[in-house]
């Protein structure tokens, strides 16, 4: 007796859109598509579009709070954050993220100019889409990211973060260059679903919001994380607007577990145990929706990259 395969009759779907501009379109960039999944993650009988997910590489002008596994990893590149957007490039990622940190006022304090022209210098040397944060200081962001907006006009960058207690000026910034944005909520549906809403009434178009709604990495919390992406991606599908955006999740804090970096006793190796738990928190980050992936090591950048042949059915 044949068994049905229990699908799913979805009246949504994930909006698309489109990150880097290529020359025909005024940039210089490689563009990556997103979205238009009308099924659940790798449920082919349900959506049998192969979904695009897109591993991006961490990249930092300041490597205060940078793992010491992944600047070992890039050896002297990391000194320089276009040698090390370069290397990231040949190692196969297909867009870069790069944290302006260098400009946190109460640390080195780059200038929004200076930050601006790091970006541009990035862009000159790599052809891949690219993600620009600020330091996460709210007002210097504001300046930095508008800088940095202006200097790459039209390059359809992904700006962050935008978060409810600050996204009009990095809502402005986007809108008046071309960029999309990356819309910040911590750990909630309802709060992933209100930054959406307030980018929106303040004019920037659905189809240029990306959400992140906080991943946890391996350990106390990632269940919880896990199952918030998914409740956002069930409400997309099942006809919620707002939350019909792509999803970005940074597995870079997985390193900052004491489990990831810490010389623990009879668990093995360390370095190994760390790729590991990235590359896991990046697993849990696919299966639940993530259209975008951060990693800071190229070795969970592979474990990542061979799941998602994996899920495919292409392994």
């Amino acid at each position: 007796m044949e068994v049905p395969v229990p699908k799913e009759k979805w009246t949504g779907s994930i909006g698309e859109m489109e990150l880097g501009a290529s020359q025909e379109k005024g940039g210089s960039r490689h563009p990556l598509r997103l979205g238009g999944n009308k099924g659940l993650p790798f449920l082919s009988f349900e959506d049998p579009a192969k979904r695009t997910v897109a591993l991006a590489g961490f990249v930092a002008d300041s490597l205060d709070d940078v793992p010491l596994p992944v600047k070992r990893a890039f050896g002297e590149a990391v000194n320089d954050p276009v040698r090390w957007a370069v290397a990231w490039k040949e190692k196969g990622a297909d867009l870069i993220c790069l944290h302006l940190t260098s400009t946190n006022p109460e640390e080195k304090d780059v200038s929004p100019e200076e930050a601006a022209a790091k970006v541009m210098a990035v862009m000159k040397a790599v052809e891949l889409p690219l993600i620009v944060y600020g330091s996460g200081h709210p007002e210097k962001d504001a300046k930095v990211l508008e800088k940095v907006g202006e200097a790459a006009k039209g390059e359809r960058l992904l700006l962050g973060q935008a978060e409810e207690g600050g996204y009009k000026s990095i809502a402005a910034a986007a809108m008046a260059n071309g960029h999309a944005v990356v819309g910040f909520s911590n750990l909630d549906i309802n709060l992933a679903k209100q930054i959406v809403i307030l980018l929106t009434d303040y004019g920037v178009g659905r189809g240029d919001v990306i959400i992140d709604p906080l991943m946890a990495a391996l350990g106390m919390g990632l269940e919880y994380s896990y199952s918030v992406n998914e409740r956002i991606r069930i409400s997309a599908l099942s006809g919620d607007s707002m939350l019909q955006v792509p999803m970005i999740c940074d597995c870079v804090s997985s390193w900052k577990a004491r489990e990831a970096s810490d010389d623990v006793p009879h668990a093995g190796d360390t370095l190994e145990r760390g790729i590991w738990w990235e590359g896991t928190t990046a697993l849990a980050a696919l299966l639940s929706g993530a259209d975008i992936l951060v990693l800071g090591h190229p070795g969970s950048m592979q474990i990542a990259r061979d799941a998602v042949k994996g899920f495919r059915g292409e392994a």
